[in-house]
């Protein structure tokens, strides 16, 4: 394991997770939580994410990243940031909700995704459960003629997310599971 990746894990297990009783976004509820934004936007973890997950986009010929927001927006950020400083940059994208907003520019997506069918994009999220963020962030995506071509969560709950995705025929990797984390309840 990488010095970065060993680093991440320690603020993942130390800061993101919590023990108690929680309901998730899935709508489950769980004796555990893990809020990993408050890795993702901890100076350090926000430099330790960026490294990482590049590393697992490594010669994937990603052209932009994106996922629904709030759990991606930080992540797709820190990629942006470390792709551009090793001079291989990503463009970052974050995918509305609520679907296209009503006023303005009337956009699914806000980012400067570039404006061509067939980018190769990468689509991430902080935590995976049952996987329904990441298929909606991963349609808004293909809705725009981008072609997803990676999918990466920061951790897997081991939910069933990582079957739904990869059943819907994408190529999914988690930086870590539960497991990694010290987590052997549901």
């Amino acid at each position: 394991m990488s010095t970065a990746r060993s680093r991440l894990l320690d603020l993942l297990r130390t800061r993101a997770l919590k023990h108690g009783t929680f309901q998730l976004a899935s709508g489950a509820h769980s004796r555990y939580y893990i809020n990993a934004k408050n890795v993702t936007l901890d100076p350090e973890g926000t430099r330790l994410v960026g490294q990482v997950v590049l590393e697992l986009l490594d010669g994937q010929e990603i052209e932009a990243i994106g996922g629904l927001t709030m759990g991606a927006d930080p992540i797709v950020t820190a990629v942006a940031r470390q792709s551009y400083d090793e001079g291989k940059p990503i463009w970052a994208f974050i995918v509305r909700k609520e679907g296209s907003k009503s006023h303005g520019d009337g956009q699914l997506i806000e980012g400067p995704l570039p404006d061509q069918r067939g980018v190769r994009v990468a689509i991430v999220d902080d935590v995976v459960t049952k996987g329904g963020s990441i298929l909606k962030a991963v349609k808004a995506a293909e809705s725009q003629g981008c072609e997803v071509v990676k999918v990466i969560a920061l951790v897997d709950r081991l939910e069933g997310g990582r079957e739904v995705i990869t059943q819907a025929g994408y190529d999914f990797v988690a930086v870590f599971t539960k497991h990694d984390l010290g987590v052997d309840v549901d």
